[in-house]
């Protein structure tokens, strides 16, 4: 049976580009084991506000550049939380359509206390695969052993450690993705060219689309049917 498998580094408040790769695979491998990206998007997001884009970030402690995700723990000497939940809560979504359904699911995350970040990026990817009705089993990178490859390497033996048959690849690893390397272990590549839906946001009446949110701007403004606006926008090319 083919099987196509897809991966990323895990992300707190994950935009839809990952919710779609999720949503297309067979299996997802959460990558979190890898290098931790100082300054990239795996502990901040942008959600809409009727003024415009507004970046939350969860504060981490740097204790060595090489540090890997799954070893990265939050910086809670900040009131990080009660921040994100009062952006989310009384300044972006409160009146939106689909705050009544799923606020107290998103409160409760920050009701908890978190030390790693890896924990609070699988709790708010979880919350959004959830209410979108994507069932897409996953499995962590650091559960599959460990692996002496690197970039194209190591995810050409990740693939073929769950015995994949096709790999999907988001657009933004083209230029380090090498197929040829896959096909040695006997893995087509698919190149995700993700197209970003427009919607309704209920705070940005008369102003312009404001694309790339996380996720969750989509589900609080459009329901689990967002999802569908997310499918009908594919477009996939074989490498």
């Amino acid at each position: 049976m083919p099987v196509r498998v897809a991966m990323h580094q895990p992300h707190y408040l994950p935009w839809l580009g990952l919710v779609d790769k999720i949503d297309r695979c067979d299996l997802f491998i959460v990558l979190d084991d890898v290098q931790f990206e100082r300054k990239g998007w795996q502990h901040r997001n942008y959600v809409a506000s009727k003024n415009g884009p507004v970046l939350l970030t969860v504060p981490v402690i740097q204790r060595s550049r090489n540090e890997r995700i799954i070893d990265k723990s939050i910086n809670n000497e900040t009131p990080w939380q009660e921040k994100h939940q009062r952006t989310l809560a009384s300044h972006c979504y409160r009146n939106s359509p689909f705050w009544s359904e799923f606020g107290e699911g998103v409160t409760d995350v920050y009701n908890r206390e978190w030390e790693r970040l890896v924990d609070l990026s699988t709790a708010t990817t979880d919350l959004v695969l959830n209410a979108f009705g994507v069932t897409t089993p996953m499995v962590r990178s650091s559960e599959l052993g460990e692996f002496p490859g690197q970039k194209s390497e190591l995810l050409a033996q990740l693939s073929a450690k769950v015995g994949a048959t096709t790999m999907l690849s988001g657009e933004g690893a083209r230029g380090y993705v090498d197929p040829e390397v896959f096909a040695r272990y006997g893995i087509t590549v698919e190149w995700q060219t993700f197209r970003h839906p427009e919607y309704p946001q209920h705070n940005r009446r008369g102003q312009e689309f404001l694309p790339r949110m996380a996720a969750l701007d989509l589900l609080l403004n459009a329901g689990p049917e967002g999802m569908d606006l997310v499918r009908a926008a594919r477009s996939t090319e074989a490498a």
